[in-house]
């Protein structure tokens, strides 16, 4: 492992802190660091302030009840959903604003970029990753409604 040793605690209940051997963080959020490129690698931990505590290249190599407890956190902050209609899609300046219907219901988001932001992860699979860190998974465009797979296909 290339990180330092540290250890995630609860305390007081409810709150998760970071300890390492010279220093502790009140308030951290794990966040991946390469999601598109490398799901499921290099996952941050940052402080309040976004600044990185530490880089784990591979949340595999932690054990079992850090790795369990550091990903719950992140599905806890991070929200994760199967786009299942685009109501409407709008860019401008390179910002990119979406209204859709989702498997956990109706969201509005907003992604930059979307040349870093949004992945063909198959021939008719698209990730789209807006710019709190939310994933939003398209898992068959084909699949989608004429008029969504029309406004989908004009901005990606």
């Amino acid at each position: 492992m290339s990180h330092p040793q540290f250890e995630v605690v609860e305390a007081p209940a409810g709150r998760l802190r970071i300890v390492t051997e010279d220093q502790c963080w009140l308030e951290f959020r794990p966040v991946w660091g390469a999601p598109l490129t490398h799901p499921n690698m290099y996952l941050a931990l940052l402080d309040e302030k976004e600044r990185e505590i530490l880089m784990i290249d591979d949340p595999a190599d932690l054990d079992e009840t850090t790795r369990k407890i550091l990903l719950s956190e992140l599905d806890r902050r991070v929200l994760t959903a199967q786009l299942t209609k685009i109501n409407s899609v709008a860019t401008e300046f390179g910002v990119t604003y979406w209204e859709v219907e989702t498997t956990r219901g109706s969201k509005e988001f907003v992604t930059q970029s979307l040349q870093e932001n949004a992945q063909w992860m198959g021939d008719t699979q698209l990730l789209i990753i807006d710019i709190d860190g939310n994933r939003f998974e398209v898992r068959d465009y084909t699949k989608l409604d004429n008029h969504s797979q029309d406004l989908l296909m004009k901005v990606v």
